[in-house]
């Protein structure tokens, strides 16, 4: 399929837009923004800034944005993703050519960086310092993929690295709390990656494009994916209680986070799907990514009770 080659009828160009920006993953860029600021503000008794954490929020947004967009020209010139899938974006749709999907991407990326900067202006350089380290993590992703350290890129751009940016965009300062807090978040975007490289592992392959999913192999990815989910809960609960017997840096979780445990019937039905045939997990990204949205939620919702309790 030439995907440069446009269908003779295209949807309009706000939804070719949205699509580009693939929507579906719109949680992995949103909930650590919000439990960055939640942090900042109920556990560090920061003064909530609307417009900061608004501004924070579309920031990451675009930054995200551009991420996919430049992922999915990469692929688009190594002969991959060219049969669209549920997931996919605009590019593999055949609604924009790759010169515009780049053009796109470069056009979020700037909008992303002014964002950084006003954050910044006469404030403290920490936001930027921050958000720098973070695009070029994600940005890096498109050469950091074939080489099987995608998933660590992905792990600290899109978890800990925007709940601290947040954070710092209301204290000026860098929080601990909410980086290492992120962390079994992340560990869902990293298994919505993996379950998207499970999929692709012979495109992969044949475009030469070793991801780790490649190296671990059918059961290994299987595995793999059971680990990073199950991993978002385990992780929970050792930083609820590791703190509080071996006292550091890192203050320990509220224990009111454990509510995360009433969102594991869902993971459950992502593990169940892993189990499968590739046919029947072609959307098993889009479906983690899902989970992420009432793993965040309750997150939040633990972290508000923890002021009381």
């Amino acid at each position: 399929m030439n995907t440069d080659a446009f269908p003779l009828e295209l949807p309009s160009w706000p939804k070719r837009l949205f699509i580009a920006a693939r929507p579906w993953s719109a949680p992995i860029s949103t909930v650590p923004v919000l439990f960055g600021a939640a942090v900042a503000v109920w556990r560090e008794g920061a003064e909530l800034n609307w417009v900061r954490v608004g501004l924070a929020l579309l920031g990451s947004w675009l930054a995200h944005a551009a991420a996919n967009m430049l992922n999915d020209v990469a692929d688009h010139h190594r002969g991959l993703d060219r049969v669209p899938l549920p997931v996919s974006g605009a590019l593999a749709r055949g609604w924009l050519s790759s010169a515009q999907t780049l053009a796109l991407a470069i056009l979020c990326l700037l909008l992303a960086a002014g964002i950084g900067a006003t954050l910044s202006w006469n404030y403290s350089t920490v936001p930027l310092q921050i958000a720098a380290i973070g695009a070029l993590l994600a940005v890096g992703y498109t050469w950091l993929k074939p080489i099987g350290l995608g998933d660590v890129a992905v792990w600290l751009a899109f978890g800990p690295l925007i709940s601290a940016g947040t954070a710092s965009v209301l204290t000026g300062s860098f929080s601990w709390a909410s980086f290492v807090w992120m962390i079994p978040f992340a560990s869902l975007v990293v298994a919505v990656l993996h379950a998207n490289n499970w999929r692709d592992i012979e495109d992969d392959r044949a475009a030469g494009v070793v991801t780790l999913a490649q190296r671990l192999g059918e059961a290994g990815s299987r595995r793999y994916y059971r680990a990073l989910v199950m991993g978002a809960y385990g992780l929970t609960f050792v930083m609820i209680i590791l703190p509080r017997l071996i006292p550091g840096r890192v203050p320990p979780m509220p224990w009111t986070l454990a509510l995360v445990l009433v969102t594991w019937p869902a993971a459950q039905q992502r593990i169940r799907q892993a189990d499968l045939s590739r046919e029947q997990r072609l959307d098993l990204d889009a479906h983690t990514a899902q989970l992420m949205l009432p793993f965040g939620a309750v997150s939040l919702l633990g972290l508000l009770l923890s002021r009381w309790f």
